[in-house]
């Protein structure tokens, strides 16, 4: 009953009758709750980039969070430092992601955090029902997964706007400085579906960014030649005559694109797929259909480093 009622937002639980320094006890609970910001998301993952990527999300919300990827870290973390959520990528190698939960759940003090998961693989129903023995909730990567891990943790944290007047102009001003880092790069879009293009431009452009598009690899190689202050590239990998995979081989091929950020985009979020793409010379991925926040924050990263 307990459980239930942390995992449909109760910031905690009493059986009745209540001792008096109780009802002190959950007041404050409720009241830290409901002001104390900013919230701390501790974020375990292995792949740095998405890492930042969702830190980078979660921080315009006013959320600051922490990351790790490896289970002793993170349980140091947890011990040394008021963290109000963990979010928790299964997609490291399996023990690592079991041991951690199993670490988590183990140790006094932190029976009662609330675990998402986040996930780039197809769970088995049974890896499903192992998971939710320790976790609150799981998220699949795929479109509007980073809406849903917004919504997740805003269960958990209980952020109530309302009582925090100045979460929204912060949130404000927070995009506003890391829109900037998009504001006149030139990307590279490479689909053969011009419906693709027409939504990825639409996107891309009310951030100031300017847009090149080609749909087949040849004419990316050769539109890249054209636009030598390209910043970064949107590789779609299944296009016909040349795919994305030859295609990054080839511009990975020129010394001076070696650096190049390019994006390669999966029309599943596959493991062996994901590989093969940073085999190929990608320097990231994200599946179809496209978060556009997921997007925005990988843009964010890659170019705010280059």
């Amino acid at each position: 009953m307990k459980k239930e009622s942390l995992l449909k937002g109760a910031i905690d639980f009493i059986n009745k009758p209540v001792a008096l320094e109780q009802i002190s006890k959950i007041f404050r609970k409720i009241e830290d709750a409901l002001t104390g910001y900013p919230k701390k998301v501790l974020i375990v993952e292995e792949n740095p980039k998405h890492a930042t990527a969702l830190s980078y999300f979660l921080s315009n919300f006013n959320i600051v969070s922490e990351i790790k990827d490896n289970v002793d870290d993170s349980i140091s973390a947890l011990m040394s430092d008021k963290v109000n959520c963990v979010i928790l990528d299964m997609g490291i190698p399996d023990k690592t992601g079991y041991e951690t939960l199993e670490a988590i759940k183990q140790k006094q003090g932190l029976e009662d955090l609330p675990i998402i998961i986040f996930t780039g693989k197809n769970l088995s129903h049974a890896e499903e029902l192992k998971i939710k023995q320790y976790a609150d909730s799981i998220v699949i990567k795929t479109a509007h997964s980073f809406q849903r891990i917004l919504d997740e943790v805003g269960l958990f944290l209980h952020l109530v706007e309302e009582h925090n007047p100045s979460v929204e102009k912060r949130k404000i001003n927070k995009l506003g400085s890391l829109n900037e880092v998009l504001k006149d790069k030139t990307v590279l879009v490479a689909d053969d579906d011009v419906r693709n293009i027409f939504s990825l431009t639409k996107t891309l452009e009310q951030y100031q960014m300017n847009v090149v598009s080609t749909i087949d690899g040849k004419e990316a190689l050769m539109q890249l030649e054209a636009h030598p202050e390209t910043s970064i590239i949107l590789m779609d990998m299944m296009m016909p005559e040349m795919d994305g995979y030859e295609t990054i081989q080839r511009i990975r091929s020129k010394p001076e694109y070696a650096k190049l950020p390019i994006i390669a985009v999966t029309a599943k979020a596959m493991t062996g797929d994901r590989e093969r793409c940073i085999r190929a010379g990608a320097s990231d991925y994200i599946s179809k259909p496209v978060d556009k926040d997921q997007l925005l924050s990988l843009l964010r990263v890659w170019l705010y480093e280059n």
